[in-house]
């Protein structure tokens, strides 16, 4: 399978008067850089996407183009930081895939915004292009303007005509501010329309977003209404994620988890006003799916600690040995993680949960019970998630030798209060708020203890295979450290467990409001 091109598109789009004429102001550009007029071209291309245009409705486009010295298949994703002007492109040969059939890994790529619904080709356009390119200093190309001439030839706006500017960097971003100056300075003016594939799909018709969260639900809506909130907001969450992790970007594979994780827990807690078999189901695969992306977040979080560990040991303890084993045994992992979330990504089973997740977003199958009020209904069920993680507290409270995986259970526990608890937040406010972040800080707690003790266990088990090098030392001192680390996170629970455990930050769940 062909791997798209990916790169980076920065550019500014303008709007002009009829009479706006770019050789007019050459001269003024020219004052930028030396500008050169290059050869007319016709551009063709087909955009693709959903018969509801979930593509159109996440700022993303599809499109297979001819003409030009950039033909072919071109995936457009959203800005990363939406204040920014970069945008990423990727890029296919026309070969890729035939008129009307997108290529697969390019349908694989975006499965989480489409859920599997099929990707057709829903409109088309011509566009008529002057570009002239502004050099640098030293007479490469800086940046390119293109005086488009667009026509919508087929598709429900086929007939529309209208004239863009764009203004994109070729090698020169330092180049983009000082071009576009020189355009607005003679009359254009900034562009609020949406792309040309949008606009060739959709016309200047304002869009829903993909997933439409709503308002947030009140305390006497119906339970079924908090249900909804909470799945369409963590299906949003695991949509943008899903995205993030394939652009490899910071955060992402941590945040799809706890998203997943979020939605698992809170489908369990709610378990009566959910289809039994349904969310069952969900669960499993969102289990799944949390699973294969813990291989790789597991190996960033004890890269992190181990290494800046290592790095802070004593001078006289030599941790260079020891550093090459670690950084050694992580890196396979890591890379044997990553290899095993590509395929999940591109796997049928998970097109099969993102078209699950879609359709749970539209319409989750609630129970009867679901339509008593969130007041009455929510509390309980609240409550009960917080009572198997008193029962747990209390024990690590009075056995604070326990063994680690009895503090472990207790952190999974902790982590399902939590999040049973934020999605009580939108309809009750402040006070479960409040609580939420009591549960919060427990949850970090036990997580620096998970942490740590798998950090230990990891440089025990790495010190029996570097015998004969001077490694052992060097991780007997890691282990012991985080050990101790593991002690002072025990430490510190049994300090805060009875100010987490008071009961009045749980009034809400006994009064409602």
């Amino acid at each position: 399978m062909t791997k798209p091109l990916s790169v980076t598109e920065i550019e500014r789009k303008l709007t002009v008067p009829p009479s706006f004429s770019i050789p007019d102001v050459i001269e003024a550009l020219s004052t930028v850089g030396e500008v050169s007029v290059e050869r007319r071209r016709t551009l063709n291309a087909v955009y693709y996407d959903t018969a509801d245009f979930r593509l159109a409705r996440s700022r993303v486009t599809l499109r297979r183009r001819t003409g030009g010295h950039d033909s072919g298949w071109h995936l457009k994703l959203p800005p990363i930081d939406l204040a920014s002007d970069a945008r990423e492109e990727r890029v296919l040969p026309l070969s890729a895939g035939r008129p009307g059939r997108v290529p697969t890994v390019l349908a694989q790529s975006v499965i989480a915004l489409t859920g599997g619904a099929e990707l057709s080709p829903l409109a088309t356009q011509q566009t008529r292009r002057t570009p002239y390119v502004v050099h640098t200093p030293g007479g490469r190309p800086g940046v390119e303007i293109v005086d488009d001439l667009v026509t919508i030839t087929d598709g429900v706006h086929a007939g529309t005509e209208y004239r863009e500017i764009e203004v994109e960097v070729l090698e020169d971003p330092d180049l983009l501010e000082p071009v576009v100056f020189v355009l607005l300075d003679a009359g254009a003016e900034t562009s609020t329309a949406q792309s040309k594939g949008v606009r060739a799909l959709v016309g200047d018709q304002p869009l829903s977003p993909l997933i439409d969260i709503g308002s947030r639900p009140r305390p006497k809506q119906p339970a079924s209404a908090a249900v909804r909130h909470h799945v369409r907001t963590q299906v949003a969450a695991i949509i943008t994620q899903d995205l993030r992790i394939r652009r490899h970007l910071p955060d992402s594979v941590h945040q799809y988890r706890v998203a997943a994780r979020r939605l698992r827990s809170v489908l369990q807690a709610f378990g009566p006003l959910v289809d039994d078999t349904w969310a069952r189901s969900l669960r499993t695969e969102l289990g799944w799916i949390a699973d294969v992306l813990s291989q790789s977040r597991d190996r960033e979080v004890l890269e992190a600690r181990l290494i800046d560990a290592v790095r802070a040991l004593p001078p006289e303890v030599d941790g260079a040995a020891a550093l090459v084993s670690i950084q050694g045994h992580l890196d396979a992992e890591l890379a044997e993680a990553k290899s095993s979330i590509d395929a999940a990504l591109a796997s049928p089973r998970y097109a099969e949960l993102m078209a699950t997740l879609h359709a749970a977003a539209a319409a989750p199958p609630t129970t009867e019970l679901a339509e008593g009020t969130s007041s009455e209904v929510l509390p309980p069920l609240a409550d009960a998630s917080w009572r198997k993680l008193a029962k747990q507290g209390r024990r690590l409270h009075n056995e604070i030798e326990g063994h680690d995986d009895h503090w472990h259970r207790t952190r999974i526990t902790a982590k399902r209060a939590r999040y049973t608890v934020e999605a009580c937040v939108p309809v009750f406010g402040g006070p479960a708020k409040k609580f939420a972040k009591q549960l919060a800080g427990v949850t970090e707690l036990l997580g620096e203890h998970q942490d740590a003790a798998i950090a230990a266990e990891l440089v025990l088990r790495l010190s029996t295979t570097a015998r004969g090098t001077r490694a052992p030392f060097a991780l007997g001192a890691l282990y012991a450290q985080q050990r101790l680390r593991v002690a002072e996170a025990r430490r510190e629970f049994v300090e805060t467990w009875p100010r987490v455990s008071h009961s009045g930050w749980r009034m809400w769940m006994r009064n409602g409001l």
